[in-house]
């Protein structure tokens, strides 16, 4: 069975989304749409789209001459989300410690639960962690700010989430000794003492330390 473009095109798009995920195209290297056609067996065409759609999620930079590339470690927008983060994440948390109730408590001990329990990395996945605990650690930042209430606050999250990905294998890749089990059992234990400065510090931290990995 021969299959259509917008198949293929999402099979290129999560194949090259993982490749670049795991460190197999190094930051700042040329993504040759020739030649990740000829390597996956596809057209042009369904590449190309694929590095757009790459593109407008922050894993790719098009480049002047429309050629494409992972972006680099001394790309200022790292920089720049961790800065919004910064900026934004807090007063969610702090929300959330003033209205989430005992069911919202509740999720935060199960989401921590998942994310201490799930191994960082898998040598199948390569050198940057594993996609089970991406997900467990996306699900535990998450939660612990869904006591807010706010559904435009969390869809703010969201995309500041999406697009600093990236920037966060790269700098567990790059810190190897930092006590991501004690950040998050910390940021845990001030959510839940309802100890909105601690926790809003606590989490202040942990994103200046995954920003510092890549200065």
């Amino acid at each position: 069975m021969t299959l259509g473009k917008p198949m293929l095109s999402e099979q290129a798009y999560e194949h090259l989304r993982k490749a670049i995920m795991h460190g197999a195209h190094a930051p700042g290297d040329a993504l040759k749409p020739q030649d990740l056609a000829r390597e996956q067996g596809v057209s042009l065409a369904v590449v190309r789209e694929a590095l757009v759609r790459l593109v407008g999620e922050g894993l790719a930079d098009r480049l002047p001459n429309r050629g494409f590339a992972v972006p680099a470690f001394s790309d200022r927008r790292w920089q720049e989300i961790a800065e919004a983060r910064r900026t934004v994440e807090p007063v969610l948390l702090r929300l959330s410690i003033e209205r989430g109730d005992l069911e919202w408590e509740a999720r935060v001990r199960a989401a921590h639960h998942r994310l201490a329990g799930t191994p960082p990395f898998d040598p199948a996945e390569g050198r940057h962690y594993s996609d089970a605990w991406a997900e467990a650690h996306r699900i535990f930042h998450r939660t612990l700010l869904e006591g807010c209430g706010n559904s435009m606050l969390l869809e703010t999250f969201d995309r500041m989430w999406t697009a600093s990905e990236l920037a966060r294998r790269w700098s567990a890749h790059r810190s190897p000794g930092r006590d991501h089990l004690g950040e998050h059992r910390r940021l845990e234990e001030t959510a839940l003492a309802r100890d909105a400065d601690a926790a809003a510090a606590t989490l202040v931290r942990h994103l200046t330390l995954t920003a510092a990995g890549l200065v």
